[in-house]
């Protein structure tokens, strides 16, 4: 029997486990303890303060008293342990203990898991160094045969065979159709990334998922959609950190590029942002009212016409994904550096022939690897830079100061251009950008720009933006991140 732990919120799996063990079937603690830690191990999705949870004593005492105990038991024998190691280290018992003392005393629950798990994981490269780095380096520095990599996956049976059937006959009339079975395979691709014909057949597919979306989109949005332009899309939960911001920021100032040089022969694009934001998630939920209100300006503005488009793709779920994915020319991946443990997406457009503008966070490190960092568009700070970052102090004014295109779109923003009607209502996540971003939009603002100029550039050959769609797909082979 195994237990997988998925993040914190199943923790009490753990004294569960022992109260069964000890209070039912009558082990000794030391009997019952060996067990639940052969039988739980533990995995970590986010490094995020609010997404690691401490659960108030109080609550255990009124719902869970036995429980309780469990805890204090574990915590004391974790605690002796921790002593001997390092003993008069009391900052590092305090800093391991599963108590947190100050204020209202909490559990926290990720202690509570590394300790009562025999493996401890992130979900990808870099994303499981951060947290023996930072996060849990005391138990790290205790126990480091317990910590691994478990890279995140997706299944090419549904995210290739099923949503995108037309690729992947196109792959298997080159090197059959083993490869659903052994991605491994896929590197073969390399040897086809000069052919025309295959360089042809696959842009072909790209074009014919695209006019297949298209016709969704104009049945339900009632946007006219260029089937020329490029598809940039970022699909993904709502959420300050994964830089949705970012991505508006970087529409506002190709809306203002092209009002300014109407005549100018500019890459059209339909930017389409997706994603749900949590319930009680104020400032997740201005976002989406932001893009939405960005795209009532952009897509009725004459001027722009079939340039630019904005869609909010609405109630994104697998069933949207499976019609949007194949369909992606560009995958927006923006997340700052250290933020984003793996994703899934990232994969899921890799694969279906999506060439990726990113930060190097979460798998998009290992998808550089494998296709080759020259085939992404990588931008912006990496971990140690806004490790600096921090050190240093991120100021967001200088940024705003500095940055003429910057400044007018948070201009735009703040007065109103896009809530002419409620002026200020966008004040909170204005306030939020200019003075309390943990996650440093206006640092990568700059690099950002520069690299969606180059995917623009490219985007206007199309030869060459396919070849590098092959060797993208190619350098989806890697198994351990494909299941």
């Amino acid at each position: 029997v195994a237990i997988q732990l998925n993040d914190t919120h199943p923790a009490l799996a753990i004294p569960e486990l022992v109260r069964i063990m000890v209070d039912v079937e009558k082990l000794s603690w030391e009997k019952a303890w060996d067990i639940v830690v052969h039988t739980c191990a533990y995995t970590n999705h986010t490094v995020l303060p609010e997404a690691l949870e401490r659960w108030p004593v109080d609550l255990f005492q009124n719902l869970l008293p036995r429980h309780l105990e469990i805890i204090y038991e574990i915590n004391r024998r974790h605690l002796e342990r921790i002593a001997k190691i390092y003993p008069g280290d009391v900052d590092r018992l305090r800093r391991m203990s599963l108590i947190e003392e100050g204020g209202a005393k909490r559990i926290n629950m990720a202690h509570l898991c590394i300790v009562g798990s025999h493996a401890v994981n992130g979900v990808a490269r870099i994303h499981s160094e951060i947290i023996k780095d930072t996060v849990f380096k005391d138990f790290y520095e205790v126990d480091p045969q317990k910590f691994q990599n478990k890279t995140n996956g997706i299944t090419p049976r549904r995210w290739l065979v099923m949503c995108n059937p037309s690729l992947a006959e196109v792959i298997a009339e080159r090197i059959g159709d083993d490869y659903i079975r052994d991605l491994d395979q896929l590197k073969t691709l390399l040897e086809f990334v000069d052919d025309d014909s295959f360089i042809r057949d696959v842009a072909k597919v790209k074009q014919e998922n695209k006019m297949k979306f298209s016709a969704h989109l104009e049945e339900h949005y009632k946007v006219k959609i260029n089937v020329n332009s490029m598809f940039d899309v970022q699909v993904k939960r709502i959420h300050e950190y994964k830089r949705q911001l970012l991505n508006c920021l970087h529409v506002i100032t190709l809306y203002n590029r092209i009002k300014k040089e109407p005549n100018r022969s500019w890459t059209p694009r339909t930017v389409m942002i997706g994603g749900k934001a949590a319930p009680g998630y104020h400032t997740a939920k201005m976002i989406i009212k932001l893009i939405t209100s960005i795209g009532d300006i952009v897509n009725n503005d004459p001027m722009v016409g079939d340039r630019l488009k904005v869609i909010f793709l609405e109630n994104y779920r697998v069933t949207l994904a499976e019609k949007v994915v194949p369909a992606v020319d560009l995958s927006e991946q923006i997340s700052t550096a250290g933020t984003e443990a793996s994703g899934t997406g990232n994969m899921k457009f890799m694969l279906n022939g999506a060439l990726t503008i990113g930060t190097m966070d979460g798998a998009n490190v290992e998808m550089a690897e494998e296709a080759g960092e020259e085939n992404l568009f990588i931008f912006g700070m990496r971990v140690s830079d806004v490790e600096a970052l921090d050190k240093k102090g991120y100021d967001a004014m200088s940024y705003y100061n500095r940055i003429p295109e910057l400044k007018l779109a948070m201009d735009q923003i703040s007065e109103g251009f896009f809530s002419p009607k409620q002026p200020n209502l966008f004040k909170d996540l204005v306030t939020m950008l200019m003075h309390h971003d943990r996650f440093k939009v206006f640092a990568d603002y700059e690099d950002y720009i520069k690299c969606q100029e180059k995917v623009s550039a490219l985007y206007k050959n199309p030869k060459e933006w396919t070849k590098k769609v092959i060797h993208n797909i190619a350098g989806s082979d890697d198994s351990s991140v494909y299941l």
